[in-house]
């Protein structure tokens, strides 16, 4: 197998980034993790001086993510920071290097969470209802702490969405007709209390070891607003990833959990109906994912369309 000069050039990187995580650390390897479009993240494999070895991730975000909060590698390092003291399973921040000696931008070392993401439902009420306590748990963080002071508004990044249309709309997934919907609603009476949000909980930021929920990661959609929206957001992708079935039972296991009022529930889930507009193609793996997920999009749109508050 031959390995390219870039594999070469970023191998010697981690090696010097181990030395500057443990002095007299040695690199024994990188590879690269995937499943993520807004970020590069590489685990290693270090050796310690004192024989013991230890996993770590390496997340360096996308120039999408710089362009929007420049500051996002050191307000992930602290958001994670106050999540794992707050008793999540999140991954244990280690450093956060913003020298510019290795990467050109800046990179959050984290802690490796052992454990994988479920593309199959085997025990679906035990895997749901873990899913469910966990998001509860993420909407009962007091997020008043600092680290927390940074994350976006959702009431005021829905404005922004919502004031600017674009000028060529993604017919496919229906944009227009979201819109509409959501303009003329726009802003619809608070029925809940603002609440910490993952921002994008779904099964692939989930990972499980043993039939446990071990690790919520991916947090750079993290923002301060109503817990439906999390809710909306987990509810369109259970739909792809698993079956009607699988939201449906997330959806009432979550209501019989969480004390909210589920009135604006509609509007949400045409809000992440929104989300993919546009770059539904990035999302899906292939051809014929991307169709399928297009083909739930309209249900999922249609069911919220028709549960609309009248009047």
């Amino acid at each position: 197998m031959t390995v390219s000069h870039d594999e070469v050039h970023d191998q010697a990187i981690f090696a010097r980034l181990a030395q500057k995580i443990a002095p007299g650390a040695t690199l024994l390897r990188a590879w690269m993790l995937h499943g993520g479009v807004s970020a590069r993240v590489t685990a290693l494999e270090i050796q310690h001086a004192d024989g013991h070895i230890h996993k770590l991730t390496v997340r360096q975000h996308g120039a999408a993510d710089l362009a929007r909060d420049p500051g996002i590698a050191a307000n992930e390092y602290a958001l994670l920071q106050a999540l794992h003291n707050a008793g999540l399973p999140v991954p244990q921040p280690c450093i956060l290097d913003q020298s510019g000696e290795l990467f050109a931008t800046p990179v959050v070392v984290s802690e490796y969470i052992e454990g994988e993401t479920v593309s199959a439902l085997t025990d679906a009420p035990d895997f749901i209802a873990q899913m469910v306590a966990h998001l509860a748990l993420i909407h009962q963080v007091d997020y008043h702490a600092p680290a927390f002071a940074v994350l976006p508004k959702l009431d005021e990044t829905c404005a922004t969405i919502l004031s600017n249309r674009p000028a060529t709309l993604d017919t496919l997934l229906e944009e227009g007709r979201i819109r509409d919907a959501l303009e003329a609603a726009w802003p619809w009476p608070r029925q809940n209390t603002s609440r910490l949000l993952h921002g994008d909980y779904w099964p692939g930021n989930i990972l499980w070891r043993d039939g446990r929920l071990v690790g919520i990661i991916d947090w750079e959609d993290a923002a301060i607003g109503d817990p439906l929206a999390d809710l909306a957001i987990t509810r369109l992708d259970l739909l792809w990833a698993y079956s009607m079935d699988a939201m449906r039972s997330f959806t009432d296991a979550y209501a019989a959990t969480v004390p909210v009022d589920l009135s604006n529930l509609p509007y949400w889930d045409l809000c992440a109906a929104l989300r993919p507009a546009g770059r539904l193609g990035v999302w899906a793996p292939d051809a014929a994912a991307e169709a399928r997920m297009r083909e739930l999009h309209h249900l999922f749109v249609a069911q919220a369309l028709d549960r609309l508050p009248v009047g």
